[in-house]
């Protein structure tokens, strides 16, 4: 089977995705409007789950490799939003689904890389134990990634752009006074 099969079954899912909720779309209605049969659907995927890690993940991959330096805590932030509102709506049905747990995976991983990519160089100036700079990466990686979620939760719907530059700043502020106690 083709790499363009699967590039075309990816394609007409996300283009469903963005119609409807994912608990309306079957393998049957998704070969259907691809043009193929069930066997080719399976060939390539097990289920629609499968499907959807795949283009999540490659999504998350997309997002890491083209942030190859984070130099600021809002670069970071908007490759996370840039991530989550790729495909907007398609995003916003995965993560409203009972498959939410697999775009959370992928959006940890795109969370932990900027702030890893970030912070480290940062810390191992600041002269903090490795312990402590573990600590730190953990506490801003689930800011970040908490402040993701918050934002899905509410529909992508607030002023991104505002509140990561807002959000940074209180961020700054406490990451100053960590460096100095």
């Amino acid at each position: 089977m083709s790499t363009f099969t699967k590039k075309e079954i990816k394609n007409t899912f996300l283009g469903m995705l963005e119609e409807m909720p994912l608990n309306q779309i079957t393998v049957k209605a998704l070969v259907e409007k691809c043009g193929i049969n069930r066997n080719s659907f399976y060939y390539h995927y097990q289920d629609i789950p499968a499907l959807i890690e795949e283009i999540v993940t490659e999504d998350a991959d997309e997002i890491i490799s083209s942030y190859s330096t984070i130099d600021s805590m809002q670069t970071g932030l908007k490759a996370v939003m840039d991530f989550v509102s790729s495909k907007r709506k398609a995003i916003l049905h995965i993560f409203n689904s009972v498959n939410r747990d697999i775009f959370e995976q992928d959006l940890w991983k795109v969370c932990e890389y900027v702030v890893k990519q970030y912070l480290t160089p940062i810390l191992t100036k600041g002269g903090l134990s490795e312990f402590d700079q573990e600590i730190a990466i953990k506490f801003y990686k689930c800011e970040c990634f908490g402040f993701a979620i918050d934002w899905l939760n509410n529909g992508m719907e607030d002023e991104a752009e505002v509140m990561i530059d807002r959000f940074c700043e209180f961020h700054t502020k406490m990451f100053e006074q960590m460096l100095h106690v």
